[in-house]
């Protein structure tokens, strides 16, 4: 399990909000890549505390845990708390695979009237609240890198990606805020 209070933040110190869109960086997390047969998710929703999503683009929220749907065996866990993950899937005793990634993400916030345009600078997935309602989530693309994008509400998203991206996904992120702005 990754140490969440001696992170280094690969955002820290990051700008990039405009008249439209405030685009803030996530606190650290604690991320569960799992994969598991469907005879496992009843076990697993158990032992994590909320129901494993089990329909396409779709989340599970139950306080601060997030289970994000990202295919038929997969699901991406997010944790605001430093919370063992790993070991709360192992205790379910069914077959699964799960892999800490706390280490490996980041994410950042885009909130307001603009967010959707300020994503879609990027992404060219319809971003409306019909076709991607609160909850929503998917693995997709953000211009060259590859990100995992929830709708936390009408005006709001958590953009999830590699460390090592953030700092390409933050700059075209405010790009496209500035664009939105206009």
């Amino acid at each position: 399990m990754a140490d969440l209070a001696t992170r280094t933040l690969p955002l820290r110190g990051f700008h990039g909000s405009s008249a439209t869109v405030r685009l803030t960086p996530a606190p650290p997390a604690s991320r569960l890549s799992l994969r598991a047969r469907p005879e496992a998710v009843e076990a697993l929703s158990t032992a994590l505390g909320l129901s494993l999503p089990t329909r396409p683009k779709t989340s599970a929220t139950n306080a601060a845990r997030h289970a994000l749907w990202l295919g038929p065996d997969e699901w991406l866990v997010i944790d605001a708390l430093d919370t063992d993950l790993a070991g709360m899937a192992a205790a379910a005793g069914v077959l699964h695979s799960a892999t800490d990634i706390s280490h490996r993400n980041t994410a950042i916030l885009v909130d307001g009237p603009g967010a959707a345009a300020a994503i879609n600078v990027g992404c060219p997935q319809d971003l409306s609240l019909k076709a991607f309602p609160v909850g929503g989530c998917s693995r997709t693309v953000f211009g060259k890198a590859e990100i995992v994008l929830l709708r936390t509400g009408e005006t709001a998203f958590r953009v999830e990606c590699w460390r090592s991206f953030a700092p390409y996904v933050s700059g075209l992120l405010a790009a496209g805020a500035v664009d939105a702005s206009h």
